[in-house]
């Protein structure tokens, strides 16, 4: 099988780099009249040159987007277990060499933050953790999976990266989504940005789709941290690892996440400033290029421009979250792993959409053993 780091090792980063900056007018013309977009059609609408037809982009976006999904945004809310870490990472709040009080849930603490989510109506849930093995490692996750799976139609998890089996495992729990995020395929930087602990290792990060994709997962969603490193060419590689996984692992749906590097405690400030009009740009490229790929959008961002961005290709959002354990009710003062911007509640935010003229949908699916459960 010709796995993604044998693909990803046929590209120079300086060399794609490059080849974006030096697309023309003529190329991005190119890749908005064509109806079958290539990888170099998705290197020309996120060009510096595509920034004139930023309109553009943004109505074929709008239009793809509701063809596909209808003019509806996916709710979905993060449920933070753990701060511990083992990982020194220079931009997290989690980072093993900050000194922290930390802290990981038990069944009692995470369903009293299971109760405060059900009230907000959210039916999706994310499951985030520092990367701990010996705490938060499989057993842990398994366990969690049990306890919530009654409460939740759609369970996503961040966590460390697995072995194929431990996936294999906790699919069948009743986990539906993994986000991985390759933080940046810059092998140099990545390096750099993670000098200690099992995330230092890249090709088992960059290899953890492929497991992903073997074990079986209803869908994996991608992305980088923007701004650790050039933000064009390190979506190029995210879009070229999309395309591969689509291709191998047809039977999995994919979503793409936006996160800007946000500042923590005595955090990293970004190597690359990207603009909310960049942003947009290459929201935009990513529903042209994939038509069928999920694009989410976290409280990171400010109210105006997750206002704005909701007609123009998302069709996921977070609110109301909180990024520390126990955050909701049980240690609402834990540190953050990254402040949020947009600070709403979820019934505000459902209001906004609603007034936008789209639906927020909180439940999109009905796994089988709810369904007989209802028929019997």
């Amino acid at each position: 099988m010709n796995f993604f780091q044998n693909i990803f090792q046929q590209y120079d980063w300086a060399e794609v780099q490059q080849s974006i900056l030096s697309k023309t007018a003529e190329d991005v013309r190119r890749a908005l009249n064509t109806s079958r977009r290539n990888l170099e059609d998705f290197k020309a609408l996120i060009s510096p040159t595509a920034m004139p037809f930023l309109e553009e982009m943004a109505q074929i976006s709008q239009q793809l987007t509701q063809k596909r999904f209808g003019k509806t945004i996916q709710m979905y809310v993060p449920l933070y277990l753990s701060n511990e870490c083992q990982n020194i990472c220079t931009y997290c709040g989690f980072s093993f060499d900050n000194k922290i009080k930390r802290k990981t849930l038990t069944d009692k603490e995470i369903l009293a933050e299971v109760e405060v989510l059900k009230a907000m109506n959210y039916d999706h849930v994310l499951l985030v953790t520092g990367e701990a093995n010996q705490t938060v490692g499989v057993p842990y996750l398994k366990n969690v999976i049990k306890l919530i799976r009654p409460f939740f139609s759609h369970i996503s998890m961040e966590v460390q990266p697995l072995d194929e089996t431990d996936y294999t495992e906790l699919i069948a729990e009743g986990l539906n989504t993994v986000l991985v995020y390759q933080e940046t395929y810059h092998q140099e930087d990545y390096k750099l940005h993670h000098p200690k602990g099992k995330k230092s290792n890249f090709e088992y990060r960059i290899q953890t789709p492929d497991r992903l994709g073997k074990a079986g997962i209803h869908k994996m969603g991608l992305g980088v941290l923007i701004g650790l490193e050039d933000w064009r060419t390190d979506s190029f590689f995210t879009a070229l690892h999309l395309d591969y996984l689509e291709k191998q692992y047809w039977q999995t749906k994919y979503s793409i996440s936006f996160p800007r590097l946000r500042p923590f405690s005595g955090g990293l400030e970004p190597k690359v400033v990207m603009s909310d009009a960049e942003l947009v740009q290459l929201i935009c490229a990513y529903r042209i290029f994939k038509e069928e790929v999920e694009l989410s959008i976290s409280t990171r961002e400010n109210e105006i421009f997750r206002n704005n961005i909701i007609k123009l290709g998302i069709t996921a959002m977070s609110a109301g979250s909180k990024t520390n354990p126990g955050g909701y009710v049980v240690e609402p003062e834990s540190l953050e792993q990254f402040e949020i911007s947009d600070e709403r509640s979820p019934e505000v935010i459902a209001k906004m959409i609603e007034q936008q003229g789209y639906e927020p949908v909180w439940k999109d699916w009905i796994i089988f053993s709810d369904y007989f459960s209802i028929v019997s």
